[in-house]
């Protein structure tokens, strides 16, 4: 090869190489760009995993015949998810339930309606459409509802307000484990008054669920908890009403309660960053409030 052929030869060779990077580094990219590579996919129990990453934790269920899908995050997961979900079955999506109508628990519900049904309680999808939310549920239920698919039973539950006012709280009883949407937080909750939240329903609800035969709890948020970590965070709800009810009755003023309801025994009012302490406590005065009187 002569000096002009080869330099003509190295030439192309490296244009091919810097077209090649370039494409890689536009396919990362968009990756990231559309939400890729946030997300991790782990097993909880034989034929059940759990997705989690930004956003609320995604129980998956497999079955012979399907996937049923326990929340779905945000708009932008949605090909990320079916990815994740990949990894571990062959087979489609069948189902999506929704825990409650938030959007990072229902985002990609628009995503999943063209291949599967979405389930959610009455109160949600009422919710939903007040927010204006796309991928509205094309099924409800209110008091009770399962799923059966290959074989396999998912029970879903209204058991009273709590997060808001149209939970559902998913069994699988031949695993004895609870998907609790946002009724279980691994940092601290959230009550959403403005969409019929309550903390004295909330530990109504703690209760019911405390009556399921379960060992495993799926929180929407945090880690995998166990049922004693579930107990424990019924009982902190009781603690904070307590708290609060007694900081009112020695004349607490509303403008003085993110402050004073802290307390070092009570670890969600020491989470400064949590929804509790940042969302929470306005409603929670009122709502104590207007018990004593």
């Amino acid at each position: 090869m002569n000096l002009i052929k080869k330099n003509r030869f190295l030439q192309k060779i490296t244009q091919s190489c810097f077209v090649v990077t370039m494409m890689t580094a536009l396919a990362v990219f968009t990756s990231h760009s559309n939400g890729q590579n946030r997300l991790s996919i782990a097993e909880v129990k034989g034929g059940l995993h759990v997705i989690t990453g930004p956003g609320g934790n995604i129980g998956v269920r497999i079955t012979s015949e399907g996937v049923i899908l326990i929340d779905d995050k945000f708009p932008q997961d949605f090909d990320e998810i079916q990815s994740l979900v990949a990894s571990v079955s062959d087979l489609p999506v069948r189902y999506v339930i929704n825990t409650h109508h938030h959007g990072d628990h229902s985002g990609s519900n628009a995503g999943f309606l063209p291949i599967a049904e979405v389930i959610a309680h009455k109160n949600a999808r009422e919710n939903m459409i007040r927010g204006n939310q796309d991928g509205l549920p094309r099924i409800v239920y209110s008091g009770e509802t399962s799923v059966f698919l290959g074989g396999v039973e998912v029970q879903v539950y209204h058991l009273g307000r709590g997060h808001t006012n149209g939970d559902s709280v998913v069994y699988f009883p031949d695993l004895k484990t609870v998907h609790g949407g946002d009724l279980l937080h691994g940092t601290a909750p959230f009550i959403d008054y403005g969409n019929g939240g309550s903390s004295h329903g909330w530990v109504g609800t703690m209760n019911n669920i405390l009556a399921i035969d379960f060992d495993t709890a799926i929180p929407g948020h945090g880690a995998v908890m166990n049922r004693r970590d579930v107990l424990n965070f019924r009982n902190q709800m009781e603690a904070v009403r307590e708290r609060m009810t007694s900081l009112i009755r020695n004349g607490l003023k509303s403008d003085d309660a993110p402050d004073e309801i802290i307390d070092e025994g009570l670890s969600w009012t020491q989470a400064e960053n949590g929804l509790f302490m940042q969302r929470s406590i306005p409603g929670f005065y009122e709502e104590i409030s207007a018990e004593i009187d």
